[in-house]
C-alpha cells in the first residue's frame, strides 16, 4: 500500500473519450490535425500519424496521454502535437497543479495488465469513461512528483539507448554480408539453391493436425510464427511433438536453415536443436560447396522480393520449385566461413545486449511499481 492517498483520476485529471469523423474526412496528405484511431496507429515510442483528419470531433493536445481502450485496452502514449482521436482512443489531460503529465502516463505504463483487465465486451474487450475516471492514483507531492519522474526518465532512457544498441547490432549482419558478397565476381561459379544441399518442405500429415495425441512428447516441434520471431537463429520451442507426431513427420538435424513459405515469406532461422516443422516450412541442409550463414543472409536479401511476388489465396504462399530454382553465384568455402564467423561474433555481442536489455526493462518496471507505492 502507498503512504500516499489515494485519489480518483477524476479528481486530477480530464478524460475524453474519443470519436471517430466520417470517413470522407480522412487523407494521406498532411491535410488538418493528425489522426490517431487505436495503438497500432500511435506506436510505442512517439505517435506517427498514418493519416490525418481536416473535420476532427475529438481533440488531444500536447502533453495529453492517449490511452487505448479497445482492442487492446491499456497500452498508452503521450501526444506532442494537436491530433484527432478515433473512438479507440481516450485522451486524459493532467490537471498540473495536482500531478505531472509524465507521472500520469508512468502510472498507466506500471499498471497496463491491470487496467487491461477491467475491458469487458463480447466482441473484444473495451473499457468506458467511468471505469477510467474511477482509477485509484497514489498522488504524492509536486515537489516529491519531480523527484520521481527524474528516476524513472533516467531508467527509461537507459533501456531505450539498449534496445537501440540491440537494433543496430541486428543489422551488422546484412551489413557485413553486403560489404563481403555485395559486388560478386563474375568468376565465382552460378548455381540454383537446389542443387547445393537438401531442400525439402517439412511434414505433417496426420489430419487433424492438432489432434491432442500428436503433441506433448520429446521432440520440439516449430512452426512458421517461431521462426518469423526468432531473430535469425532458433533457440527456444513452446510445442513438442509425441511419438505419434514424430512418426507423422521428420525430425530436422541441427543447424538445419528453416525458410516459412506460407503467411510469412522467406522468413529464415537456423535450428540450434533437432527439430520437426510442417509444411508451411522447407527445411536446407547445405552441402559442401555452401555454408548456413551464407545461405540464410543471401536469402533474406531476397525476402521482401519473394514475398511481394508470392501468389496468394486465403494466404500467401511460394511453393518449393521457386526455391530451387533461385541462382546465385557462390563464394569461396573459405570466405563463407570467415563471414560465418563475424556473424558468430555479432550473434554473441548481440545475445549479450539483448541479457542487459532485459535486465533494464526489469528493473525500470520494478521501479515503476516502487514509484507508487511510496518507495521512491
Amino acid at each position: 500500500m502507498s503512504r500516499w492517498p489515494p485519489k480518483k483520476l477524476f479528481e486530477i485529471a480530464q478524460v475524453m473519450m474519443g470519436q471517430s469523423p466520417p470517413g470522407e474526412t480522412y487523407n494521406a496528405r498532411g491535410e488538418g490535425l493528425p489522426f490517431f484511431q487505436g495503438k497500432a496507429e500511435f506506436g510505442d515510442v512517439y505517435p506517427t500519424p498514418g493519416k490525418w483528419c481536416s473535420e476532427p470531433l475529438k481533440i488531444a493536445e500536447p502533453g495529453d496521454i492517449l490511452l487505448s481502450v479497445r482492442a487492446p485496452v491499456g497500452p498508452t502514449n503521450i501526444v506532442h502535437v494537436k491530433s484527432c482521436i478515433g473512438r479507440g482512443l481516450a485522451a486524459i489531460r493532467a490537471n498540473q497543479g495536482l500531478i505531472l503529465p509524465s507521472l500520469l502516463l508512468y502510472f498507466f505504463k506500471a499498471y497496463e495488465q491491470s487496467i487491461a483487465q477491467l475491458g469487458v465486451g463480447s466482441t473484444f474487450n473495451a473499457i468506458g469513461k467511468d471505469d477510467i475516471g474511477n482509477l485509484e492514483i497514489p498522488v504524492p507531492p509536486l515537489s516529491h512528483q519531480e523527484q520521481i519522474v527524474g528516476i524513472l526518465n533516467e531508467s527509461d532512457h537507459l533501456r531505450r539507448l539498449r534496445a537501440e544498441a540491440v537494433r543496430r547490432t541486428a543489422d551488422l549482419i546484412p551489413a557485413t554480408f553486403y560489404e563481403m558478397f555485395g559486388n560478386p565476381p563474375k568468376t565465382w561459379p552460378v548455381a540454383k539453391f537446389g542443387d547445393l544441399g537438401t531442400l525439402d518442405r517439412g511434414r505433417s500429415k496426420h489430419r487433424p493436425r492438432d489432434e491432442a495425441n500428436l503433441f506433448g512428447g520429446p521432440y520440439p516441434f516449430i512452426q512458421t510464427g517461431d521462426i518469423a520471431n526468432s531473430g535469425g537463429c532458433v533457440e527456444a520451442y513452446t510445442q513438442t511433438y509425441s511419438e505419434l507426431g514424430l512418426s507423422q513427420s521428420k525430425l530436422w538435424p541441427e543447424r538445419t536453415l528453416c525458410i516459412t513459405i506460407a503467411a510469412n515469406i522467406a522468413k529464415c532461422a537456423v535450428l540450434s536443436f533437432p527439430a520437426c516443422f510442417p509444411d508451411s516450412v522447407v527445411g536446407f541442409i547445405p552441402n559442401e560447396l555452401i555454408i548456413v550463414e551464407f545461405a540464410q543472409s543471401w536469402l533474406e536479401t531476397l525476402q521482401t522480393k519473394l514475398e511481394d511476388e508470392a501468389p496468394q489465396a486465403a494466404q500467401k504462399n511460394i511453393n518449393l520449385q521457386t526455391l530451387r530454382n533461385l541462382e546465385l553465384r557462390v563464394p569461396p568455402v573459405e570466405l563463407q566461413r570467415t563471414f560465418a564467423a563475424r556473424v558468430a561474433e555479432i550473434r554473441a555481442m548481440g545475445a549479450e545486449q539483448a541479457a542487459s536489455r532485459r535486465r533494464l526493462d526489469d528493473l525500470f518496471q520494478s521501479l515503476l511499481h516502487r514509484a507508487f507505492q511510496g518507495e521512491l
